[in-house]
Parts: C-alpha cells; structure tokens; sequence
C-alpha cells in the first residue's frame, strides 16, 4: 500500500522527533541516521504497512536498530 507523499512527509517528521528524544541525540544526528536505518526503507517501500505503526512504536523501533548499529 502506499501512502500520500505529503501525510508521509509529516509521519517521518514526527517520528524523526519521537526518536530523538528517546534515543537522547540532536535532531540532526537522527534525521542522518533514519533515512539511513532499515525503518525507513521499510515506510518508504509500505512493507507490512511500516508506514500505519504508530509514532511510538517506530521511535521504539528506530531506538533498537540505533542500539545495534552503535555498540
């Protein structure tokens, strides 16, 4: 399923800020690191309607796959 280019834009945008408070890293560092983690791919292709998971849950999701990519 894909979804509305704009509705997504504004998805990222808060999850990207959801993110960054629960992983405790600037804005910036995780906006780099989402449009590079697996999460993204994953929104932006509709797999499994990534894209319809709430804010929380890919923030939570975001956080783990920094943790592993970090340790």
């Amino acid at each position: 399923m894909n979804a509305n280019p704009i509705l997504l834009q504004k998805k990222y945008s808060r999850v990207i800020e959801c993110f960054a408070g629960k992983a405790g890293i600037s804005l910036n560092s995780a906006l780099d690191f989402f449009y590079r983690s697996e999460v993204y791919c994953l929104m932006h292709d509709g797999v499994s309607d990534m894209h319809c998971m709430s804010d929380e849950y890919l923030a939570d999701e975001l956080k783990t796959e920094y943790q592993e990519k970090n340790q």
